[in-house]
């Protein structure tokens, strides 16, 4: 119970909510929500969910208010091989496999690859990148795919933006706050307005592949690891991408 205020403080503190904005959204008085904060009143579990549907708090968010109240938490975390999970693991790899001949890849919150198409697989090996690598890891640290990456500067800057997102939707996180430190340290101001695509050019051998990037996940789900996973889609940002990737198709 100790715990409960200060976490919902956090939470709201991350969406820049005031007590009076948080309350009003709600339908509590501020000063009730200040003793919820302080620990001088205990939420109901009601309470608790009302309050993460205003703040958008994410499943694990909501496991650990609920948790921090003293209540069971609301999502699981199952087994990879559970049966319920069958549907969704082969919703990825249906996603995954017809997207071919472009990239394709599941990754996990902290950019884990857990699932990659041939052709992601074939383009991150030049790297020494397989499965259970972390990417935002690699970008920070493998000399190989920083060496491949023809826009390197461009990328930092891109997926900086993309981690502090994260972290406002995710809240505290040791991981992405790591990476977010180090690329901090890379990335140089940029204020010019962002084209339209912002592509990711790799250098593989003599050909250069140019890819923007779609990210799907899932909006319905109770398991607290598929609710976190990203399947990025990759894209030719460019014809002598696609006629390379294509065969000329």
């Amino acid at each position: 119970m100790a715990d409960f205020g200060p976490v919902l403080k956090e939470w709201r503190r991350t969406r820049r909510m005031s007590q009076m904005d948080l309350a009003l959204s709600a339908g509590v008085s501020a000063r009730h929500l200040s003793f919820l904060e302080t620990g001088r009143a205990r939420p109901s579990r009601g309470m608790v969910l009302r309050l993460c549907d205003e703040l958008s708090v994410p499943n694990a968010g909501r496991n650990q208010l609920l948790t921090a109240a003293g209540m069971a938490p609301a999502y699981a975390s199952r087994s990879p091989d559970a049966e319920d999970l069958k549907p969704l693991k082969e919703a990825v790899a249906w996603m995954l496999d017809n997207h071919a001949p472009y990239p394709a890849m599941a990754l996990n919150r902290h950019w884990q690859l857990e699932a990659m198409n041939g052709p992601a697989a074939m383009m991150l090996s030049t790297s020494g990148l397989r499965l259970g690598d972390s990417l935002i890891e690699a970008l920070v640290s493998n000399e190989a795919l920083r060496g491949a990456l023809d826009n390197l500067e461009e990328v930092e800057r891109h997926t900086l933006a993309r981690l502090r997102t994260e972290l406002t939707h995710f809240g505290r996180d040791p991981v992405i706050e790591r990476a977010v430190e180090a690329l901090q340290a890379r990335v140089s101001r940029d204020d010019a307005v962002l084209p339209a695509v912002i592509p990711a050019r790799y250098r593989i051998g003599d050909q250069l592949l140019s890819f923007f990037s779609t990210i799907a996940q899932f909006g319905t789900t109770g398991d607290l690891a598929m609710s976190e996973l990203k399947v990025e889609l990759m894209f030719p940002a460019d014809d002598a991408t696609r006629l390379a990737l294509t065969g000329g198709v």
